[in-house]
């Protein structure tokens, strides 16, 4: 899904020559899926376990991957943002104040046309009533940053998810409003969301962001028609709907049958022995993007 918004970015010039910043991990895999399908050269991935630099050294997929190691609070600062950039920061820790030292600095200092993500863990703290969540999040991520009203029965759930997301919302907002002080009406540095993703993969984890572009290239961002693809969310209101990534439970064997009935008329239903109407929905709603694995036999 990020993938096929990012290719939208067209209309500003060639993918390529955009960059990717991320933090690749061992496996790299958000760098070798844009590496392929963009034809992304320039990358950077942050890497904060520099005790184990070799291993990130050997376990990179392509040369063009420049690796950094650090924290990302420290190594954002010591990289040029004069070049457009595409950027996923997928946190595994729940929002805390130095995520949105990030956030504040990537709105700051970024190239106009640059597309950012954040992905946090969103799962709600166990209910204590000696440290409830809500003095949790204030401890996180400081007293002035939680939205006004919120009480703790908000955060249970996935309201740990719709709070986070207010939050970084809250701080692109208070950090664009401050950029664009001194600039004029056309150079003033706006921000259009595109992603609201929520989903589990053992624990809630939330994804939110979107793109910064200068007044005057509203004309260019309306082309590339962003609203078109069903998993956009542009609402940046506080109760906004977000979409929900739902994962279906399926052999390889049924994800091939069902693969070949789709994409299916209106009136065709999609069929498979055993599966649930549920999972069928679910199937149906991802298949474009539902990655594909390879079996073997040892």
């Amino acid at each position: 899904m990020l993938c096929e918004t990012f290719r939208r970015l067209v209309e500003f010039g060639a993918i390529s020559s955009f960059r990717y910043v991320g933090f690749g991990s061992t496996y790299f895999s958000d760098f070798a899926l844009f590496h392929r399908s963009l034809g992304l050269r320039n990358m950077i991935s942050i890497e904060k376990d520099a005790q184990n630099s070799s291993r990130f050294d050997f376990n990179r997929p392509y040369k063009c991957i420049d690796l950094k190691f650090g924290h990302s609070n420290a190594v954002l600062s010591t990289i040029p943002w004069n070049v457009r950039t595409i950027g996923w920061f997928d946190y595994d820790d729940p929002l805390d104040a130095s995520i949105l030292a990030d956030v504040r600095f990537l709105c700051m200092s970024a190239s106009p046309v640059s597309l950012f993500v954040f992905t946090v863990n969103a799962h709600p703290d166990e209910y204590d009533e000696a440290h409830p969540r809500l003095t949790a999040l204030t401890q996180k991520v400081g007293e002035e940053k939680v939205p006004h009203g919120v009480q703790e029965a908000d955060l249970s759930g996935w309201g740990t998810a719709t709070i986070s997301r207010r939050i970084i919302t809250n701080e692109i907002r208070e950090t664009l409003n401050s950029r664009n002080g001194a600039l004029p009406l056309d150079n003033q540095i706006l921000y259009k969301q595109l992603f609201y993703f929520r989903y589990a993969d053992g624990a809630k984890m939330m994804t939110v962001g979107g793109l910064l572009y200068e007044r005057g290239q509203s004309s260019s961002v309306a082309k590339c028609d962003f609203d078109s693809l069903p998993f956009i969310r542009t609402d940046v209101r506080p109760n906004a709907t977000p979409y929900t990534i739902e994962v279906p439970s399926l052999t390889y064997r049924e994800i091939r049958h069902l693969d070949s009935q789709l994409p299916r008329p209106k009136r065709k239903r999609l069929s498979s022995p055993k599966v649930s109407a549920k999972d069928l929905r679910k199937y149906e709603a991802v298949y474009r993007h539902f990655p594909h694995f390879v079996e073997t036999e040892i």
